[in-house]
Formats: C-alpha cells, structure tokens, sequence
C-alpha cells in the first residue's frame, strides 16, 4: 500500500514537470529519430513549439522506453551510492528505464580511461568540473542543450549554476551537463545554546565578524577552532577560505580568471584575501591552540572544541558535511550556522558550493530522458530527506529537507548574490590538489612567508 501511494504520489509530480519540460524544454523535432548536432553546435533548425508528450521525459513517463539500459559512472560508493540508487528508484519503476550505476573511488583515473578506449558510460558523474572540461574541450561530451532550451534551463536552475556549467567545446561554448547535488560551503558553525548565553550575536558583515572575535576574546576565549590536517590532502580546508575571501573581496569576473589561471596567485588581489585570512589565523587571542596547531590538527577534529562543556572556541568554518564530525548526541537543536559574512558591500552575498555534474557521452532518447529527470528537485528527494544535500534545482520542494540548517542551506544558496566552485576543484590538479595545498601549509606551519608561498603556488601552473 505504502509503495502504491508512493508511486502514485510520483506520478502527479511527475506529470506536472513533464509539462513543465514540454513548455520550455526539448522540442527539437527530430528528438529520438534522427542524429542530433554535434557537441558544441547547438541545435539550429529545430523549433521551441513543443507540446505535451514531445520531450523524451514525458515518453518515457509513457512507457516507450520500458527495458531500455541507461548505464551511468562516478564516485559514489558506500553509503553515497545506496542513497543514489534510492533516489532514482521510483523512476527506474515507472517508466522501467535501468539506470545501470556503477561507482569507483578511482572515478578520475578511470573515465578517462574509459573515454579514450571508446568504453564512455552514458552519463558520468563529475565532483570536480575541472576534469570534464577536458572531456568537452575534446568533443567527447553533448551538449544538452541539444535537447533542452535555454529557457527550461533557466526556469530550473539559476544563472551562477548555468554559467558553471558553461564550457568551452571545440565548436564554442556548451552546456556540459545537469547539477545533481551540491554541499554549501560559505559556513560559520556555532554552539546554539551556550551562544545563546553568553548573549553574542549573529553577525551580518565582515566588521561584526570582527568585532565579535575580539568580544570573545577579551571574554577569555578563542573565537575559531581551524584545523587543516588531512593525511595527503593537508591544507585543503586553507583553500576554501582563501576561495569564500575571494568571492567576498574581488569580483566574480577575478575569481573566474583566477581560476582558470588567468589572475596568477602573486597578484594583490590574491595576495589582499590571504592577508584577510592571516588577520584572524595568525592572532594567537583568536584561534584555538594559536598557528602553530591549525597545520596539525585534522579537520574533522577542528569542530570539537565547540561544544565542550563549556566550550573552548566558539566558531568553525566548514561545508554543510561536517555535520558528520559532531560529537554523538547532538541534535540540530544543540548548534547552527551563519553565512560567512560579506566583506566588500559591492560583491553582496555569495555562496561557495561543491556539487556534482552529470554529463551525458551518448545520444540516445533514453538517456536524454534520464538526463532531463536529473534537472528535477524529484530526482534528489529520497537523498535530500535522508540529509546531507542540498539541491541545486529550484523546484525542489523545501519540505523535503530533514531540518531547519538544511533548509536554510538551500535558501542561502537559493538567494546568494553570486554562487561558484570550489576553486581548487577547477584548477588543475597539479595547482588545486597540489601546490596550492603544499603552499598554504607552508605559510601557515610558518617555513615560508606570504610572497614566498604565492609564488610556490603559481608554479604549479607550469
């Protein structure tokens, strides 16, 4: 009984994205009968009068493609890759589409294997944009908007999403797929009650932050816990602060060329957010343990400190799943975030994210429906209410978030001036996972000076 409501329930939401889709989504009159354009060339001759039944969603919602094998590879595996089965489940069982998952932790040495042997799944699931662009440069990839407008696009996602979704194919730019899921980054982690009592408050900008550290500290206490230690990846957390300063002191524009290498990390614009960061990381008043314990604490340890009994550091910054590092017993009753406040009025709000792009390698009608469910909050909402993602997708329902911090987290992202990337996730590994963490441990462990360890960093783009 309980599968039959389920399914029925599925069905009617279903419906209502399928016309949705039909609107403003793939209405290309060719769809599933004939080749579709090249990556990268758009979908010139067709036509946006679709009506309901066209897109290949809503056949498939029909039926006409029940038995067909839709294979898909990526990283999920262990608990990820049971709550990904879970939520595609309801859809494999009405439409009887198999979406065939097969996950790996060696994901990125893998596909590109897999791509250049000519064995490329259907659809693989990208956690680090960067690797793909590889992929869409070459032509290996579809351009989805071949098959949905720009017009559905912009109705389910909003623009900072589709811009970093945009890449450069060898025809010119592409729409290199759909986002999945996505964590916040931007977050100051506190203990609610014991904050509560000592009668501080939340502060909305980079002044107020300030100020509030030093209340805490002339209180007797350290405002921030940070730890960056993490086996071979030590330093990444460094990273994202120095990626959320970024976006909060220079403009989108600046963070995107810094990206991609344009902005070199010796320049004072780079130079300017790190010296922000060093205000609160090198003031022994205002960090737990002082320098000399970020480089050696782990990560996942740095969180603790809050809510001892009473606490001995009172703020952490870190994504959405450091949840998972709280001490048992917590309930989200027991603590709460705030955004990292903006620094400079003119770049507002924004929101660092790190997220998963599904993009598509083959084209066939089956897989474009796949593709086309995957831009819905409906294929996020058995993970969504199993907690730990936030949806990327406007249409997800708030309801479906397991408690008010998540919920909050999908308003934030939902409402941020500017959202992008984990920076260090779209450099080259040989800069992102490799001297921008050694350059960063080596400032702050304190063998090198700031000049010093933005030059370190810029070599690795050689």
């Amino acid at each position: 009984m309980h599968t039959k409501k389920l399914m029925t329930a599925f069905i009617f939401l279903l419906a209502f994205v399928m016309i949705m889709t039909a609107c403003g989504g793939n209405t290309n009159n060719n769809a599933g009968n004939e080749p579709t354009p090249a990556a990268g060339q758009g979908n010139e001759g067709g036509t946006n009068a679709g009506a309901a039944g066209d897109t290949a969603l809503a056949k498939a919602m029909n039926g006409e493609y029940k038995g067909k094998k839709v294979t898909m590879f990526g990283p999920f595996t262990d608990a990820d890759e049971v709550k990904f089965n879970e939520s595609i489940k309801a859809f494999e069982e009405t439409t009887g589409i198999d979406i065939s998952y097969e996950g790996s932790k060696e994901f990125e040495a893998t596909i590109s294997v897999r791509v250049g042997g000519g064995n490329a799944p259907d659809i693989a699931d990208f956690p680090q944009p960067g690797l793909l662009k590889g992929f869409v440069k070459d032509g290996k990839v579809i351009d989805v908007k071949t098959f949905m407008t720009d017009e559905y696009l912009q109705k389910q996602y909003n623009k900072s999403w589709l811009d970093m979704g945009t890449m450069a194919g060898p025809g010119g730019d592409v729409m290199a797929g759909v986002w999945a899921r996505s964590s916040v980054k931007s977050l100051v982690w506190y203990n609610k009650k014991a904050f509560a009592d000592a009668g501080y408050a939340v502060p909305a900008t980079w002044t107020e932050l300030m100020d509030l550290t030093e209340q805490i500290a002339k209180d007797g206490d350290p405002a921030w816990s940070i730890g960056i230690e993490s086996g071979t990846a030590t330093g990444w957390p460094a990273t994202d602060w120095m990626e959320d300063i970024m976006l909060r002191t220079t403009s989108p524009e600046n963070y995107d060329k810094w990206v991609s290498g344009e902005l070199p990390f010796t320049d004072p614009i780079v130079k300017n957010a790190a010296q922000k960061m060093s205000d609160i990381w090198f003031n022994e008043d205002y960090v737990y343990g002082g320098r000399k314990s970020i480089a050696t604490t782990s990560f996942g340890d740095a969180v603790k400190p809050l809510f001892d009994n009473p606490p001995k550091a009172w703020l952490h910054r870190q994504a959405g799943f450091i949840t998972t590092f709280f001490p048992e017993g917590l309930t989200a009753d027991d603590y709460d975030w705030f955004p990292l406040p903006p620094i400079d009025e003119q770049y507002g709000q924004p929101a660092l994210i790190s997220g998963d792009i599904y993009a598509m390698f083959n084209d066939r009608p089956e897989v474009r429906a796949v593709m086309e469910f995957f831009t819905t909050g409906e294929s996020l909402k058995s993970w969504i209410q199993s907690g730990g993602v936030t949806a990327p997708m406007n249409d997800a329902d708030p309801s479906w978030y397991p408690n008010d911090q998540e919920r909050r987290m999908a308003e934030f992202v939902q409402s941020a001036d500017t959202i992008r990337f984990d920076g260090s996730d779209l450099m080259p590994g040989a800069v992102g996972a490799g001297s921008f963490w050694k350059g960063m441990t080596d400032y702050i462990s304190g063998t090198v000076d700031l000049d010093a360890a933005l030059k370190e960093i810029q070599s690795g783009w050689k």
